[in-house]
């Protein structure tokens, strides 16, 4: 009986160390080793023994695991975009949760480390994450198969991520991200902010006058009138072209029809409008208080002349874009 008792303490003692060994674990102490390095270091750097003991079952806590592809022989573009984003939301995730209440774990498996489990998973693409439910404990899953994360819109946000995993951990924390401050981009805005600031307080006495002149609102008003009266905005609406061919080895300037037009033939339009406003405001304003009665007569022959032709050759251009149009002035008849 006495080396019975021995022999079966002898067993104990051997299923105890068996139970300390290395991959022997149990699920408290390995959630509690790997928490204990995203403490210092988060997301965790995996590989292949370290992917397979941390994602193994029983596990009574969750895994969120990136498989990426960083070295540049790869070529994965994607993998260097979402990178920084992914490690913002676990160093976030895990600074927030430093007692481990959410149960969570983050950890970056790249294909030079883990090319084992790459293959067993018949990866092809990356970055794939992987979120593995616990398979014992209150939070279990119906199943312990993990939840893949669909990237074909690209790389994703820290905060979208976020809300993801939110949706997969009901009824535990979920600390928010916390983005570092960028300080050069601060500091850039005040610089050019001060140095906007500093520009219009030089230049205010030089451009207050230009803002106040009547001359300067008045060209601006009329070049508005003139171009809005001349189609402007109809071209920006139908988006038409510029100018079109004619058939005939040509261009044409002019549309035919009412409804239709060119780019250049709303500034030709515009400019003889144009031409027509500073004809009349000459006869109306600048010929009346010239006092030459010989120069007088002269520029009023000129602008009138000015007045008639152009008017004669508007005209002309509207009744080649309608033959209906009955109205005419010589020379352009």
């Amino acid at each position: 009986m006495r080396w019975l008792s021995l022999f079966s303490l002898a067993l104990s003692a051997t299923g105890a160390l068996a139970a300390k060994a290395p991959g022997k674990k149990t699920p408290e102490e390995r959630f509690q080793l790997y928490h204990n390095k995203a403490l210092s270091s988060s997301p965790v750097k995996l590989a292949d023994a370290s992917y397979r003991e941390l994602t193994s079952t029983p596990r009574d806590y969750s895994v969120a695991v990136l498989l990426t592809a960083m070295d540049s022989r790869y070529g994965c573009q994607l993998c260097r975009e979402f990178q920084p984003e992914w490690e913002l939301l676990a160093r976030s995730w895990t600074n927030g949760d430093r007692k481990g209440e959410s149960r969570v774990v983050f950890g970056t498996l790249d294909f030079g480390d883990g090319r084992d489990v790459f293959m067993s998973l018949g990866l092809q693409t990356a970055p794939v994450l992987f979120f593995f439910p616990p398979s014992t404990g209150p939070h279990a899953a119906a199943s312990s198969e993990p939840v893949r994360y669909d990237f074909s819109g690209g790389a994703q946000a820290a905060d979208v991520v976020h809300n993801w995993l939110s949706k997969q951990l009901p009824d535990r924390p979920h600390p928010p991200i916390k983005r570092p401050i960028n300080w050069m981009r601060w500091i850039s805005t005040f610089v050019v902010l001060s140095g906007t600031l500093t520009a219009c307080s030089v230049a205010w006495p030089y451009v207050l006058p230009v803002i106040q002149s009547r001359t300067v609102w008045a060209a601006i008003t009329l070049i508005s009138i003139l171009l809005f009266t001349s189609g402007h905005m109809f071209n920006h609406i139908r988006n038409v072209p510029y100018v079109a061919g004619d058939g005939k080895g040509g261009i044409s300037y002019f549309a035919s029809g009412f409804q239709n037009q060119y780019g250049l033939e709303t500034q030709i339009v515009a400019a003889m409008y144009g031409v027509l406003a500073l004809s009349s405001i000459s006869l109306a304003i600048k010929v009346p208080r010239m006092t030459d009665p010989r120069n007088q007569g002269i520029a009023f022959a000129a602008w009138f002349g000015v007045l008639f032709v152009v008017y004669s050759l508007l005209l002309s251009i509207f009744r080649g874009k309608n033959p209906g149009y009955t109205l005419s002035l010589p020379p352009f008849m």
